[in-house]
C-alpha cells in the first residue's frame, strides 16, 4: 500500500498534469487532495498550497489563491514561487501596498528575480497613482463640503423652509439634523441633472419646476436666480407657442402662476412680478427635494375654473 507521502505525491503530479493541460479546476481538486493526506514532508505541503493557489490564480479566485499561498509561507518562509503568486494576488486585488511588501521579501531572496522587479515597479505606480486619486477625492470632498455649506447658511439666512419628501413632513430651520437634510440633498443632482448653486455675490439660483396640469406637461428651469420675477421666465418660454397649446391660449398676460399649500390644502397665486425669493420666503412655501414647483394655468380658460373650483385661494402678497 502507498504511504500517506507517496499518494500526496501522486496527486500533486496528477494536479500539475492538469495544470499542465489548463485543467484548472481539476487541478485544483488533485492538489487538496494531496493536502487531505496531511503527509509529514512540509516542503511537498508548501509545494502542493502553492500549486494550488496558481490554480486557482488561473480561475480568478485571487482570494484564496492568496490563502494559499500564505499557507505556503508557512511552511516554507523563503518560497520564492509562493512569494511571487502572492504579490501576483496583491495586485489583481488591488493591494497595492502589501504587493510591493511582498516583492521586496521575495527581493531580499534573489534581488534579481525578474518577475519581482516588474512587479514591485507596477505596484508602486499604482500605489503612488491610488494615493494621489485618494487626496485628489478628499480635496473634492472638502471643497463640495464647503460649498454646500455656504449654501445651508444662505438658506437658513432667508428663512426659506424645507421639506424632506422622503418623509413628507416640514422641517423647521432651527430643527435638529436639518443641515445633514440640506448637506445629504446637495451633494447629488435632482432628477433634471441640476442643482442649487450660489453665485460669487452670495445669491442663490434655484432649479425650478413649471408644471401645467391642463396638458400634463412641465417646463425645467435649471438655474431660476432669486432675484429673478416670474413673468420674465414666462415671457421667455412663451415668447413662442409651446406644440401642445393648440388653441394658442397660454400667452404671458393671460397665464396663472400658484403654489399648493399640501398641509392645508389651499393654493396660493403668485403674482407675476414677485421675485422667486418672495416666493420662497412665503410662510406657507415648502421647498420640496430643493426643487421648487409652481403651477401655471390660464386664469380666464374653463379648466382654470374648473381646477379651482372647490379649493380656497389665497393670494400672495
Amino acid at each position: 500500500m502507498k504511504s500517506d507521502l507517496q499518494k500526496a505525491r501522486t496527486f500533486k503530479d496528477e494536479g500539475n498534469d492538469y495544470f499542465k493541460e489548463k485543467d484548472y479546476k481539476k487541478a485544483v481538486i488533485s492538489y487538496t487532495e494531496g493536502l487531505k493526506k496531511k503527509c509529514a514532508d512540509p516542503d511537498l505541503n508548501a509545494i502542493l498550497y502553492s500549486n494550488r493557489a496558481a490554480a486557482q490564480y488561473y480561475l480568478g479566485n485571487f482570494r484564496s489563491a492568496l490563502n494559499d499561498v500564505t499557507a505556503a509561507r508557512k511552511l516554507k518562509p523563503c518560497h520564492l514561487k509562493a512569494i511571487v503568486r502572492g504579490a501576483l494576488c496583491h495586485l489583481e486585488l488591488k493591494n497595492y501596498v502589501e504587493a510591493v511588501n511582498w516583492c521586496d521579501e521575495g527581493l531580499q531572496i534573489d534581488a534579481t528575480e525578474k518577475k519581482l522587479l516588474e512587479m514591485r515597479a507596477k505596484a508602486d505606480k499604482l500605489k503612488r497613482t491610488e494615493q494621489r486619486d485618494i487626496r485628489k477625492a478628499k480635496l473634492k470632498e472638502k471643497k463640495e463640503q464647503n460649498q454646500n455649506e455656504a449654501l445651508l447658511q444662505a438658506i437658513v439666512a432667508r428663512n426659506i423652509r424645507l421639506v424632506s419628501e422622503a418623509a413628507g413632513e416640514d422641517e423647521d430651520s432651527a430643527s435638529e439634523g436639518l443641515g445633514e437634510l440640506i448637506l445629504s440633498g446637495l451633494t447629488s443632482e435632482n432628477l433634471y441633472g441640476a442643482r442649487l448653486s450660489v453665485d460669487d455675490g452670495g445669491r442663490l439660483s434655484w432649479p425650478v419646476l413649471f408644471l401645467y396640469p391642463e396638458y400634463a406637461q412641465s417646463d425645467f428651469i435649471s438655474a431660476f436666480h432669486e432675484d429673478s420675477r416670474f413673468i420674465d421666465h414666462l415671457m421667455v418660454m412663451f415668447g413662442e407657442t409651446p406644440s401642445w397649446d393648440l388653441e394658442q391660449k397660454y400667452c404671458p398676460d393671460n397665464l396663472e402662476v400658484y403654489f399648493e399649500d399640501d398641509d392645508r390644502s389651499e393654493l396660493y397665486r403668485v403674482p407675476p412680478k414677485s421675485t422667486l425669493l418672495q416666493v420662497l420666503q412665503h410662510p406657507r412655501y415648502f421647498v420640496k427635494a430643493l426643487t421648487p414647483a409652481f403651477l401655471v394655468c390660464v386664469g380666464s380658460s374653463a379648466f382654470c375654473r374648473n381646477y379651482l373650483r372647490g379649493r380656497k385661494v389665497r393670494q400672495v402678497k
